[in-house]
């Protein structure tokens, strides 16, 4: 009876914790405002995103601004559907969900790696984190990419690490111009998080 009574209050806090999670934080430009607002005693994404930064070896800025730059902190984002016609709504160019815009495939070997089997969610951010450390970690040792290196990590991460290799970005300004504002956020979160002393 105690067991049952004390799983139905951990499962209800964990609910109560989550549910108001599902929106991205006030202030997205702004990594202690981030920390601030997620900072609950089961859903600290502070302590999340250093833990990933102490198995995987990159930065808490670095690790904040992929994510800033693939979802905006929005937990169930996908890529804008493609028009037909100009207006109809139509097929979405790739799988890409949750706050990393990880592909259905690539969270599947990520899974597999890192032996996060049946528990991982995307739209988790303690996984998410998780997941962009391991994955740049995987370009720092398939490519070579410093792991401060947020521009190239950046690259990598949306290329994919053949893609990368291949030098599938060079032409394409789109990517370029996104890597470029990963590696200015990046800087912007060290800064902030310098000054509110959370680094």
């Amino acid at each position: 009876m105690i067991r049952h009574w004390l799983f139905c209050t951990v499962m209800l806090v964990t609910l109560l914790t989550t549910g108001c999670a599902m929106n991205p934080p006030a202030n997205v430009d702004n990594a202690c405002d981030i920390f601030d607002e997620r900072s609950s005693l089961f859903n600290s994404w502070q302590r999340q995103a250093r833990k990933a930064e102490r198995e995987y070896g990159v930065a808490v800025p670095i690790l904040m601004a992929t994510i800033y730059q693939e979802s905006r902190f929005q937990p169930r984002a996908r890529p804008p559907r493609r028009k037909l016609l100009g207006f109809i709504p139509w097929r979405r160019p790739s799988n890409a969900y949750g706050y990393a815009q990880a592909l259905n495939s690539t969270w599947a070997w990520y899974k597999d790696d890192a032996d996060r089997v049946w528990w991982a969610r995307r739209t988790r951010f303690k996984d998410a984190v998780h997941f962009v450390g391991w994955y740049h970690d995987q370009s720092h040792r398939q490519n070579g990419i410093a792991k401060t290196d947020a521009y190239n990590l950046y690259l990598a991460y949306y290329s994919g690490h053949a893609g990368y290799r291949r030098g599938t970005y060079r032409n394409n300004r789109t990517i370029l111009n996104a890597a470029a504002r990963v590696s200015s956020m990046a800087e912007t979160y060290e800064r902030q998080l310098s000054q509110c002393g959370r680094l």
